[in-house]
Formats: C-alpha cells, sequence, structure tokens
C-alpha cells in the first residue's frame, strides 16, 4: 500500500511501485498478484459445520426428546431410546445443511455481477473483473463508473465523482491532479485521488491505483464493522413462540398424565411410557425443518425466475406487498439509450429514416460518432450511455466509430461539463481543422450564427431558432433527451478554450430515450390487478418520467406527478395526505425517497422499493423489502437489500410477489398439515388415558409418523404448482399471524377427524384382538390418515376444483410413506423395532376404511361450501 499519496506526483508512485505508465506487463501482475492478493473485503470468520449442527439442540422441544430418549434407555426400552436419538440426529443434520447452503447463496450472491474495470496492460486498454485489480494498475474512469480501488488521479477531465458511501455527501466532487500539500488531509478534500465505492458523475479520467481490497479507504471502515445479527422472520418468532407455549404445556399434561397412571395402579414404566408417548405425539419434531425446507425450495424457484432473497422476512412480507415503489432506469426501461427521433434539414425523421447518401444526414451521424468517446469492442460498450445511443446509430448505417475516428483524428478537446452543457472537440476533416459542438440545445443556440441545410448555410434567424425550440419542445414532452449539433471551421493550431465554442454553424438535433422493458407495461397491469399500486421514483426530468410512466401504465387519470423541489416545500403530514394520488416522483434526492416510503407506510401500506446506488440503501433498509439490482447495484445496495434481481427487471418483482404468495400458502398448507395431525395424536394418548384405556401408540410409532411419513407429505405441499389466481387476491394483511383463530379452529377440527377414525379402529382391535392388535391397527390408521390428509391441506378449495393430479409429488410422498408403513407392519426386524403385530384381512379393511374417512368427509365438507358459496 502506497502511503501519503494525495502528496506526491503519479510518476513518484509508478517509481515506488515499479510499474510504468504504459500498463502493468504480465510479469508485473505476476509479481503484485503474489504480494496483494485480490481486490477484495475480507468476511467475518464463519461459524464451521459442527457448530452449526450443535446448536440445533439448543431447541426447547429438542430437549424434551433428548430428556425422553435417556430415561427410555434407563428403563430399558432401548429401541425407543434409539429411534428417538436417530430422530433428533437427522432433524440436526437438516437444520446444519440448511444452513450451509444458505450461506453459500449469499457467497454466490456477492460473485454476482461483481463490477468490471477498465484498465490499461501491455500497453492496451482492456475490462477485467474489479476483484482483479492491482495496486500499480492504471484505471479509466467515465461518466457512470463503479470505482474499484483508491487511487491517484493522473488525467481528469471535468471529473466529478460521489464519494457519499466515504463521505455521507451527496454532493459530486470536482477532480484535479495537483499534488495537495499538507498532513492529515480529510478524505473528502483529497481532491487528486478516487476512492473504491464512490462512483463517477461526470466527466472522464485516468487513474493510478495505490491501494485495494483492506486497505483502501472502505475496507478500513469494513474491518470496524461488526456482523448484525439475522432478525428472525415473524413466521420464525410466531413458531418458536408457539413451541414454547406447546413445550410449557406438554410438560404439565405429561406431569398429570404420568401421575394419573401411576394412581391408577399402573406400573412406573407404562405410566411413564404413557406420558413419553403424549409428549412425542404433541411435539412437531419435523416442523422448524419442514418450513426452511419448503422456504429453501420456494426461494431456490425464485432464484431461477432472477429473485435471490437474501432475508427469509422478504417471503412472508411478498405476499403483503401493497406499493411498489419502483426506480425507472433499468428497471422499468431497458437501461440503455437509443435514438428514437433525428431533426435535419428541417425534417423530422425517426432513428432508420435517413438516407446515408444524403450529405447533410451523413455529416450529422459522422459528426455524433466524432464527437464522441464512447466506444464499442467485443459487444461490450464501454463509456457513456448517451454517448453510445450514438455509436449504435452508426452501427445502423455501417459506420464504424474507430475508422471514423482513425479516418478523422481528434486534435483536442472541451470535455463536458454541468456549466457550459456543451462538449467540443477538434478534429481534421477532410482538408480542414473543425470544431463539432454537442449539448444542450439552449446553450448551442446561443453560440449559433449560421445553420446548414441541403441547399446551403444560412444565417440563423429568429424563427429557424423558435422552429428549433418548437421541435425541441415537441420530443422533450415526448420524454426524449435532446441532444444539439453544431461546428465550425478553424484556423491554425491554438490552445483550445470555451472562448472557441461560438459563430457555431447549427447542423441538427438527435433525440433519443431510454425506452421502455417490452414486459413493463404487462407487469404494471399485473400489479394493480393485484391490488398493488406501482409508484415510479426516478432522478430523471419530470417530463421524462411522466412519458415512460403514461406510456407503462402507471400514471393513469386521477394521479399526477410530482418533483423533488415540490416536495421540499411539502410537510410530511400534507404528503401523507397526498401520497395515493402521487404516482410519479422525478428529480428526488435518498432523502425524498424515505420520506415517500414512510408516507404510504403510515398509512398502513407494506412497501416494496427498489435500488442500485450508495445513496439508495437508507431507503432500502426504511421499506419493507428493499429490493437491489444485481446487474446496476452497489454492494452496499445489494448488502442493504432483502431481495436482488438479478436482471434489474420491474416484471421480476411482479412474479417474486406472486411466488412469494404462493410460498406462504403452502408454508401455511404444511403447517397446517403437520398440526392437525399432531393434534390428532394428542387427542388419541388424552382419550386413552382419561377413559383408562391401554396406551395406543409407543414412542416409536408417533416419532416414524412424525419424522418420516409426515415430512414428505409436508414438503410436497411446499412444493404445490402456484396458480395465477394468487394475483387476482388482494394483499394479505402482515399483522395477521400464520396461527390466528380461524387456522386454529380448522387444525382442531381436522386433528379431532383424524383421532375419531383413529380411536375407532382401536376400539375395534380392543373387541377383536389384544391390546398389541389394537396398538398396532391405531398406529396403521393415524399414518395411513394423516398421509391421506396431505390432500385436504393442498387448498381451501376442494382437490375436484384445484386438479387432484397436479402435485405429482403429493402423490409420490403418499406412495412412500405408504410404502414405509407397510414394510414395518411385514418386516420382521422392522415389527419388533416398531412394536407392532401381524394384522388380518378384517382389521386391515377396517385400518382402510378408518384412515379415508377423513379424507371423504372434509372434501365433502369443501365441496358442498364452495357450491353455498357459488349459489
Amino acid at each position: 500500500m502506497v502511503v501519503n499519496v494525495y502528496q506526491r506526483t503519479a510518476a513518484d508512485i509508478l517509481k515506488e511501485l515499479k510499474v510504468t505508465d504504459k500498463g502493468l506487463t504480465e510479469a508485473d501482475v505476476e509479481r503484485l498478484r503474489k504480494e496483494q492478493g485480490f481486490n477484495e473485503l475480507e468476511e467475518a470468520a464463519k461459524k464451521s459445520a459442527v457448530q452449526i449442527f450443535f446448536e440445533q439442540f439448543k431447541d426447547f422441544l429438542v430437549i424434551i426428546l433428548l430428556a425422553a430418549a435417556v430415561i427410555s434407555a434407563f428403563l430399558g426400552k432401548l429401541e425407543s431410546a434409539a429411534v428417538i436419538l436417530v430422530v433428533v440426529m437427522i432433524n440436526a443434520a437438516l437444520g446444519t445443511v440448511q444452513h450451509i447452503k444458505a450461506e453459500q447463496s449469499l457467497k454466490s450472491l456477492k460473485a454476482l455481477s461483481s463490477p468490471s474495470a477498465k484498465v490499461l496492460r501491455n500497453g492496451q486498454r482492456m475490462e477485467i473483473v474489479s476483484r482483479e485489480v492491482l495496486a500499480g494498475d492504471i484505471l479509466y474512469l467515465d461518466a457512470g463508473d463503479y470505482i474499484s480501488a483508491d487511487g491517484r488521479l493522473m488525467e481528469a477531465f471535468s471529473l466529478q465523482v460521489n464519494e457519499s458511501s466515504l463521505t455521507g455527501e451527496s454532493e459530486s466532487v470536482l477532480k484535479t491532479t495537483e499534488v495537495i500539500d499538507g498532513h492529515h488531509v480529510a478524505i473528502g478534500d483529497r481532491k487528486n485521488m478516487a476512492f473504491s465505492g464512490s462512483f463517477v458523475t461526470y466527466g472522464r479520467g485516468v487513474m493510478l491505483v495505490t491501494a485495494i481490497g483492506m486497505n483502501t479507504e472502505i475496507g478500513k471502515i469494513a474491518n470496524l464493522l461488526e456482523t448484525a445479527k439475522e432478525k428472525k422472520t415473524p413466521l420464525q418468532e410466531n413458531l418458536d413462540s408457539f413451541g414454547r407455549k406447546l413445550a410449557l404445556a406438554i410438560l404439565g399434561i405429561c406431569v398429570v398424565i404420568f401421575g394419573l397412571n401411576l394412581a391408577r395402579g399402573h406400573a412406573l414404566i407404562e405410566s411413564f411410557m404413557f406420558a413419553v408417548s403424549l409428549a412425542v405425539a404433541a411435539i412437531p419434531e419435523a416442523l422448524s425443518s419442514i418450513v426452511t425446507i419448503v422456504l429453501a425450495i420456494g426461494t431456490q424457484k425464485m432464484a431461477t425466475e432472477n429473485a435471490i432473497v437474501r432475508k427469509l422476512h422478504a417471503v412472508e412480507s411478498l405476499g403483503s406487498i401493497s406499493v411498489i415503489c419502483s426506480d425507472k432506469t433499468g428497471t422499468l426501461t431497458q437501461n440503455r439509450m437509443a435514438v428514437q427521433k433525428i431533426f435535419v434539414d428541417g425534417k423530422v425523421l425517426a432513428y432508420d429514416e435517413l438516407n446515408h447518401d444524403k450529405v447533410l444526414e451523413r455529416k450529422l451521424i459522422q459528426m455524433a460518432l466524432l464527437c464522441n468517446d464512447a466506444v464499442t469492442i467485443e459487444k461490450k460498450d464501454i463509456g457513456d450511455p448517451t454517448e453510445i445511443a450514438l455509436v449504435n446509430l452508426g452501427e445502423v448505417y455501417g459506420l464504424d466509430e474507430l475508422v471514423m475516428r482513425e479516418h478523422y483524428p481528434r486534435i483536442g478537446e472541451l470535455p463536458f461539463d454541468s456549466d457550459r452543457k456543451l462538449m467540443s472537440t477538434f478534429n481534421r476533416y477532410r482538408d480542414s481543422r473543425i470544431m463539432i459542438t454537442k449539448g444542450a440545445i439552449d446553450a448551442l443556440l446561443q453560440r449559433a450564427a449560421q445553420i446548414e441545410k441541403a441547399d446551403g448555410v444560412f444565417p440563423l434567424s429568429d424563427t429557424s431558432k423558435h422552429e428549433l425550440e418548437s421541435i425541441n419542445r415537441e420530443f422533450s414532452e415526448a420524454g426524449l433527451r435532446v441532444l444539439g449539433f453544431a461546428y465550425k471551421e478553424v484556423g491554425e493550431e491554438h490552445a483550445v478554450s470555451p472562448a472557441d465554442e461560438a459563430d457555431l454553424v447549427f447542423l441538427g438535433l438527435i433525440a433519443m430515450m431510454d425506452p421502455p422493458r417490452g414486459e413493463s407495461a404487462s407487469a404494471v397491469a399485473s400489479c394493480i390487478e393485484a391490488g398493488i399500486k406501482p409508484v415510479m421514483i426516478t432522478g430523471d426530468h419530470k417530463i421524462t418520467a411522466s412519458a415512460i410512466a403514461r406510456r407503462i401504465g402507471i400514471l393513469r387519470e386521477g394521479t399526477e406527478a410530482m418533483e423533488g423541489r415540490e416536495l421540499d416545500e411539502t410537510s410530511d403530514e400534507q404528503l401523507k395526505e397526498m401520497v395515493e394520488r402521487i404516482s410519479v416522483y422525478a428529480r428526488v434526492s435518498p432523502e425524498h425517497k424515505i420520506r415517500i416510503v414512510r408516507a404510504w407506510q403510515e398509512k398502513g401500506n407494506v412497501v416494496a422499493m427498489t435500488g442500485d446506488g450508495v445513496n439508495d440503501a437508507p431507503a432500502l433498509k426504511q421499506a419493507d423489502i428493499g429490493i437491489a439490482m444485481g446487474i446496476t447495484g452497489t454492494e452496499v445496495a445489494k448488502d442493504a437489500a432483502a431481495m436482488v434481481l438479478t436482471d434489474d427487471n420491474f416484471s421480476t418483482i411482479v412474479k417474486a410477489i406472486s411466488n412469494g404468495r404462493s410460498i406462504y400458502a403452502n408454508i401455511k398448507n404444511a403447517i397446517r398439515f403437520l398440526l392437525s395431525g399432531n393434534t390428532a395424536g394428542i387427542l388419541s394418548v388424552l382419550y386413552a388415558s382419561v377413559a383408562a384405556l391401554p396406551i395406543p401408540f409407543a414412542p416409536v410409532h408417533l416419532l416414524f409418523i412424525n419424522l418420516l411419513t409426515d415430512s414428505l407429505p409436508a414438503i410436497a405441499l411446499g412444493m404445490e404448482p402456484h396458480t395465477g389466481s394468487m394475483m387476482n387476491e388482494k394483499p394479505r394483511d402482515i399483522k395477521t399471524p400464520i396461527l390466528n383463530r380461524a387456522f386454529t379452529t380448522e387444525v382442531l377440527a381436522e386433528g379431532f377427524l383424524i383421532a375419531l377414525s383413529t380411536m375407532a379402529a382401536f376400539h375395534i382391535g380392543l373387541q377383536t384382538g389384544n391390546a398389541a392388535d389394537a396398538s398396532t391397527m391405531a398406529f396403521a390408521t393415524l399414518c395411513l390418515s394423516r398421509l391421506l390428509h396431505g390432500f385436504n391441506a393442498r387448498s381451501a378449495a376442494s382437490v375436484f376444483r384445484i386438479g387432484i393430479f397436479t402435485n405429482k409429488y403429493l402423490w409420490l410422498a403418499v406412495a412412500i410413506g405408504y410404502l414405509l408403513l407397510k414394510l414395518v407392519l411385514t418386516m420382521d426386524p422392522l415389527m419388533h423395532v416398531f412394536e407392532v403385530v401381524p394384522l388380518d384381512y378384517y382389521q386391515y379393511l377396517v385400518v382402510y376404511l378408518a384412515s379415508a374417512m377423513p379424507l371423504a368427509v372434509v372434501q365433502a365438507f369443501k365441496l358442498i361450501t364452495f357450491k353455498s358459496e357459488a349459489a
């Protein structure tokens, strides 16, 4: 790392690093890589797989199971103890695998769309991944570039850099190449340097890299940061709270049942095993793992559709989103400027209607390519988006910018700056020397004295000026960005200055825009249909933003657009009152974005906000769901976001909401399936205890059901295909807990039905055989009826309405579950381990009929209630 950079010249630093201004050679790269490593920030030490595994045993419900296993072993029930331990270990292994997978997903997210850097190596300009940048590299900086290392500026042409990630100041800093005297100069005052994490807002420059990775200023900040603990999601907190209450209730009931059985004269071991059965029946061992697996499957599917979920609460919140505040550029639009209209020789033409054989029209394209710093190399666009649009226009007519610039070489330039609103280049053009000027039409008209038409050059009259202003206004109102072009012949070589930009010959106008994405309009329509209000927030001008918003359906009748300066004059209370009728916000600052989000939230809405810059991070954190752009987004924005779009596309947000709604519905169905099955087990054991009947289940029976035959259908329910009808519903109220009164009533009712069938089979078993027969029949009925109950849990509607065979995974899960049950009931070694006895044909018939009863009753109820609602 080079020290006191701002006090030294670039030549001095090159000498220290033993490199030249021709860029690094391959030998230099190899040498410096060994010394410096890669340009990346170090991560905090991660927990080992062993630590993660043992952390799975902290759960109170798991501790109860472990205690049950130890006591079972002490009382001689070694098979029961072994099965309980195996189940707990499987559960811990599942939790560990999911944790590690989540970390790997985050790792791949960091690699996603790694920023690139334009460097000089072996005397040639090339583009490399920013991770490979070394101290000693020479970087080219253009407007819009993300700066990937710290360095000393060698050249600066009106170069302005936003350093808000380091200084907190949103205003760009004008850079220089002069040596700065003095010690302990603040970062914001080191104007001959540029820093990692900042980005170029204007101009261009060349920088010598002096620090990378952890040695950069932003690396020093990263060193001081402590990793914040990930907040639990509302669903996780809900389930944890339910688990704690359930555990306490189980312990209380188990003590009562244990005491009751002892008082009735039952043996100690039998009384204890009764209590253990109840504990095992009540504890939904697989619940936590199933929710995690369903979330993982759902988020994996979302990742294939270009939405990477970084924070789990996002999945729950997605279904509740009622407002999407979206950036315009790149999200609703294509993030590339494209020429739309051209005005030349008194005519307005579409971009593809120019006649290359006409001198004036050919000259306008040529000058657009010459007064231009952008290039396209191997299908990669390098440079300012506006200038790239002009290069692409040249390609339409078979003109290559590099060939053109070689043919008419540049001999001087006046870079663009925001005060003049102009850029000029001096070129050798045919047999003369000319100055080509492009820029804002108002600035150009002040400096133009003549206008060129097909039949010659004429004085620029007031009439011509009014015509140009009228065309400019027409283009601007259509949301187009307009550039004027003019030129003049210049005499002998002299030191160029802005004073030369006078007495110009006006040539024409080229109007461009960042066009809407093809799918934006349909995505906006889907939002509105789903009860979600789309809002455009942009730094662009109000006219441009409104034109795009109208085209895609965001700005509709009854809604309006507002500018940042109007927001400044509006109080928070006023904004809250008017926020529902504002669909477009233009020329906004990061502070404005936070105010807009808060105004919506204070009206009870769940807000999603998109962003890509460092300055968007506060608004992304303020929003209920921050959505960062994967391609154009900075690492700061991605870290602040709950979700990252890998294609920066608004329609992906709409798809993610639809997927989020489905995932939440699937999780809810899986939880309902598991809890209703557990309820059936609890009611069965309680009934047997209160009725002074023999114990209906061994603990291994219930563990087998809870962990094996229940888990597979629950996972399959998490893979239930979602239908388009999800987006016809209004957003879900985020304050409504998953375990609400209606949900609990369903769980209890369905659990009661399954318990009724199970106890019916148990009674028939006691009448036709002994306690062992009855226990085996109760076990088989509970297991099979819970498997079939998976079809009830698929939807609020009957399977006959949603399609019996649409979830192939559930059919497979039920088939595997039935096969496992059949093996336990018929294979000698397994029969001994699971404490079952052979059943005769009549007993099997009872089991099958009793198991089918809850399915038949629930499906009949759903069909009847649907017909009643339809009527």
